[in-house]
């Protein structure tokens, strides 16, 4: 099978009178789709978690270092991949073509059923109670998560394009919301509450290594995300340049965003101040400028959540697109607008799945499901990248650094985040797990 054939149908049974995907991003909307999938409320609200597992600015700070590197590994990996199957779907493909289709299948599965869609419905509810705390509307938060929801599906289906500007546009307002928080900390603020020694809160130890490892799973969810760039492989321009370009300078960006904005946090509130702040961002802005300081922190919350959306309605549908035209999923997914070239049917599945959970209630329960999930096919994606380089015919753009000493510790670092989450929480992931074996019975049947 031929790359012009994967992108043209993503798999088989593709008929060539149909409308196809439109090549329509090129190295600008590929990075924000990096850091879109990546910053979201959590870098405003989450490093207190970080705080309260290890105790010094040095810990804290390396952490966000330590994360970053991570996912910079991962970065690497997905660049490589991209380059060498720059195909619609993304990671679905490579575990198509590299592992085996069912493998493929279960990703998908899981993905719609609970991993991408049980998070929008959460972030949907949280961008919701920014957007009523701001507005003082008496709306109910589903109701209002509801809305935004099916705002960005109706968005969407005008093509990537559209949704890709969009979505650029939050992205880029979000990182503004950063850098005011700190502009404003740096001229305004009083003596520093950062500082470097002791470096360790204990002696060096097990213990210490327990308590690291503990503060970076906060760290890790922080940073995740940017896998989902992948699924739009088949509408980057020049995709085996630009899609490994956008991967590794969008993580790059993020990772320059949190650990500036952790600085400054320590900066202002020292270790102890941190890990007592339950919404850091907040405390810094309304300390230096009072209410008016937590508005607007408020806004830059609500607009991140928001651009997290406007992202994940533009990727991952692409995936269900992709399922479809393989001849796994329901034929009418792989319908194309003849004048948008969007996925529409993919998109409104996407958006009005995630509304019911958002309206219902259970988002919680479904994002706790798929913690072990999710780097489980991290880890076998990164595997992708031993096969598919073994059947190579012909060289790259671009080659993972340090392979494969480095594809090996990130497929360990994931696989034994998901080790610890069984042995941590047994019962939600074993059902993470028993929705993605229940997929195997359903991937041969539709077969």
């Amino acid at each position: 099978m031929t790359d012009e054939s994967l992108v043209a149908g993503g798999g088989n049974l593709h008929p060539s009178a149909a409308p196809q995907l439109a090549r329509q991003l090129g190295l600008f909307g590929a990075t924000m789709a990096v850091m879109g999938g990546i910053i979201g409320a959590g870098i405003f609200i989450n490093p207190y978690i970080v705080a309260q597992r290890v105790h010094t600015s040095a810990l804290i700070l390396g952490a966000w270092v330590a994360g970053g590197l991570i996912a910079l590994a991962g970065g690497f990996i997905y660049a490589e991949l991209a380059a060498r199957l720059p195909v619609v779907g993304g990671q679905y493909a490579y575990l198509r073509e590299a592992l085996h289709p069912a493998v493929a299948f279960v990703y998908g599965w899981v993905l719609l059923l609970v991993i991408q869609t049980g998070g929008m419905a959460a972030v949907a509810v949280t961008f919701a109670r920014y957007f009523v705390e701001l507005t003082g509307w008496p709306l109910h938060d589903s109701l209002v998560a509801a809305g935004a929801l099916a705002l960005l599906t109706a968005v969407n289906c005008f093509g990537a394009r559209a949704g890709s500007r969009l979505q650029a546009a939050l992205t880029l307002t979000a990182i503004a919301a950063i850098g005011l928080l700190e502009a404003v900390s740096f001229s305004r603020g009083g003596a520093s509450q950062f500082v470097l020694r002791p470096v360790f809160d204990r002696p060096a130890s097990l213990n210490l290594a327990i308590a690291f490892g503990a503060a970076m799973t906060p760290v890790l969810f922080a940073y995740g995300g940017w896998q989902t760039s992948s699924f739009l492989g088949g509408e980057v321009r020049d995709a085996q340049r630009n899609l490994p370009r956008g991967l590794i300078l969008g993580v790059l960006g993020v990772i320059a965003v949190y650990v500036s904005v952790n600085f400054v946090y320590l900066r202002a509130l020292g270790s102890a101040g941190l890990a007592a702040s339950s919404t850091p961002a907040s405390s810094v802005m309304r300390g230096l400028l009072g209410a008016r300081g937590g508005q607007l922190i408020a806004a830059g919350v609500a607009l991140s959540a928001f651009g997290f959306l406007a992202q994940s309605m533009l990727t991952a549908p692409r995936v269900y697109f992709a399922m479809a035209q393989d001849g796994v999923f329901f034929r009418g997914v792989a319908r194309v607008h003849p004048r948008t070239r969007a996925p529409v049917v993919a998109i409104m599945l996407q958006g009005v799945w995630a509304i019911v959970i958002a309206l219902a209630g259970t988002y919680a329960q479904v994002v706790n499901y798929v913690v072990a999930m999710d780097c489980l096919f991290f880890g076998l994606t990164a595997s992708c990248l031993f096969v598919l380089r073994k059947r190579a015919s012909a060289p790259v753009s671009y080659h993972v650094p340090g392979h494969p000493w480095t594809t090996l510790l990130f497929i360990a670092a994931q696989w034994l985040i998901v080790a610890s989450t069984f042995a941590h929480d047994p019962l939600r992931s074993s059902i993470g797990l028993a929705i993605a074996l229940a997929g195997l019975p359903v991937y041969f049947l539709w077969r």
